[in-house]
């Protein structure tokens, strides 16, 4: 088993890697808040989900995911609608004005990327894609998970 020291140095790796995420939001466009940008790269992603689904992709509170889908709704971003299967809940799926504000927003970072990461060669690039997937498909696990290992 690795050393602790090893843990810890990966968690602040981990922390790095929130400040460049960060530093990526402030180039979004003023009108383009990070977690309305979440919303958006999720439903592009994934397909239209309802609020709930949304939420645990985000894992944020319902509370947030809530704000971020109003304000999204309110630009003609993403459009609701009923849930066939269950009909206290909508259905969020991107509309077209919000496919084209996150094509024009993924170019720019596509293209920032590639400015910044110029020196990577090809082989690095593919490694740090496969060992990223690898990490969020090792810690993407629910909340309770992690919680109740500590109890």
């Amino acid at each position: 088993m690795m050393e602790q020291t090893t843990y810890r140095e990966l968690m602040h790796r981990l922390s790095e890697v929130g400040a460049v995420k960060k530093s990526l939001a402030r180039t979004l466009p003023p009108d383009l808040p990070a977690g309305a940008a979440g919303v958006l790269s999720l439903l592009s992603q994934h397909g239209e989900m309802t609020i709930s689904e949304l939420t645990d992709r985000l894992a944020v509170d319902i509370s947030v995911t809530s704000r971020h889908v109003s304000y999204v709704a309110e630009q003609g971003w993403i459009e609701r609608s009923p849930n066939p299967a269950d009909g206290r809940s909508r259905l969020l799926r991107l509309t077209a004005a919000g496919h084209d504000l996150l094509a024009g927003f993924s170019d720019h970072i596509t293209e920032l990327l590639a400015e910044r990461l110029s020196d990577w060669d090809d082989d690095e690039l593919q490694e740090l894609i496969r060992l990223m997937a690898k990490l969020h498909d090792s810690l993407a696990c629910p909340a309770h998970s992690l919680t109740n290992a500590h109890s």
